[in-house]
């Protein structure tokens, strides 16, 4: 009789389990880490073969265009001043419309004490009107309040603020090709009570392409930051 009492001790755990019953209650059949392995290797599989039409797509997304047709006013955002003063050429030269509008920028730290040595250093607004002189666009076509901007948000509310007053109905907007995302979404946000038609014409004189943009170290940091500019957008300003 103590034999089998034995013979059962050795065969089971503290709580009188068998031991191999025991084991496997325990183990599962795939372990959690099982489970991650196996998400990290069809993740791996989709970017491989999927790599490319991502990328592209992430870069297609940031462009809005719309059709060319004619506006009360050209609207020309401030930032990267050749690509997008060439737009703005294009587009008054074929009569698009007969107004050019070109907000003024905060003035960076030092900029003051810069002028007093250097009198005739140029402001980015200097520097456009300078382009926009040299394609012979009269200067009094082009209109700027003194109000100066810092963003994207702020200037689009000066427009808004500059065309209600004068009754414009319509306008295009420039500005540069990985900007025009961000840009039409604001348009769309400040103006979305007001009878205003917004055209989206970004500059092609800046030479991202959607198809190749990560080949390019500097379009690659460029499509990055905006990204996180439109991510800070939505968060902080619902648009």
């Amino acid at each position: 009789m103590d034999y089998n009492k034995e013979t059962v001790q050795e065969k089971t755990d503290e709580l009188g389990i068998p031991e191999k019953l025991d084991k496997k209650k325990k183990e599962p059949r795939f372990s959690i880490s099982k489970w991650l392995l196996f998400l990290f290797i069809a993740i791996y599989i989709v970017l491989t073969f999927y790599r490319i039409p991502l990328l592209t797509t992430l870069g297609r997304y940031l462009i809005v265009e719309h059709t060319p047709e004619k506006a009360d006013l050209i609207v020309c955002l401030s930032g990267k001043k050749v690509e997008r003063s060439l737009a703005v050429v294009d587009a008054y030269r074929k009569g698009l419309a007969p107004y050019i509008f070109r907000a003024k920028e905060i003035r960076p730290d030092g900029f003051d004490y810069l002028k007093k040595g250097v009198r005739n250093y140029p402001t980015d607004f200097d520097l456009f009107k300078l382009i926009l002189e040299g394609f012979e666009i009269p200067e009094k076509v082009i209109l700027s309040p003194e109000e100066r901007v810092g963003n994207t948000l702020d200037e689009v509310r000066l427009v808004r603020k500059f065309i209600l007053d004068r009754g414009f109905k319509s306008l295009l907007v420039i500005t540069s090709l990985t900007h025009s995302r961000r840009a039409w979404q604001t348009f769309k946000k400040v103006f979305k009570d007001d009878d205003v038609k917004i055209i989206s014409l970004p500059s092609h004189y800046q030479l991202f392409n959607p198809k190749d943009w990560w080949t390019k170290r500097k379009y690659t940091k460029e499509l990055i930051f905006e990204y996180q500019k439109l991510i800070y957008y939505k968060i902080a300003y619902l648009i």
